[in-house]
């Protein structure tokens, strides 16, 4: 009765061709996590700038979307955070996004308004940056609509 087994070579062979695919594999998937931060961080804060514009038009009255580049986070003083009762903020370096506010401009201001219509009192871009990957969302002056680019 003879034994099966797998000689060292081949137990070595294997273990090389799993280090190459996880050397392949490893950049990639950091890419992947970087692209998809920067993507959820551009989502949150075009969500939050819809929901402000929403909010400012269903009580008619002024909701304002108010960023801190320096503190990288931003927050809506007219809404209250669920959990903690104090003005909603997203800080945008904290997890899941772990993302950074680079800029900030709305006509000048790192600011943007929303009157009891749902109008902003001016258009503007953000910058986050995910390592190195980077998302601008552009508010529409018109519309009002965010979008990410």
């Amino acid at each position: 009765m003879s034994r099966r087994a797998f000689t060292l070579v081949e137990l070595v062979l294997v273990i090389g061709i799993i280090a190459i695919a996880a050397a392949i594999a490893i950049p990639r998937y950091a890419d992947a996590l970087l692209r998809y931060r920067a993507d959820a961080a551009a989502r949150r804060i075009s969500g939050d700038l819809a929901l402000a514009r929403s909010r400012a038009n269903t009580t008619s009255t002024a909701h304002s979307v108010v960023f801190s580049v320096a503190a990288n986070e931003y927050r809506i003083p007219e809404m209250a955070d669920a959990s903690t009762g104090a003005a909603y903020t997203v800080r945008l370096g904290d997890a899941p996004y772990r993302a950074t506010l680079v800029s900030a401009s709305f006509g000048g201001q790192s600011q943007v308004s929303f009157n009891g219509y749902g109008v902003p009192n001016c258009g503007g871009a953000l910058l986050i940056r995910a390592g190195s990957v980077e998302r601008t969302v552009v508010l529409d002056a018109t519309s009002g609509r965010a979008s990410v680019q």
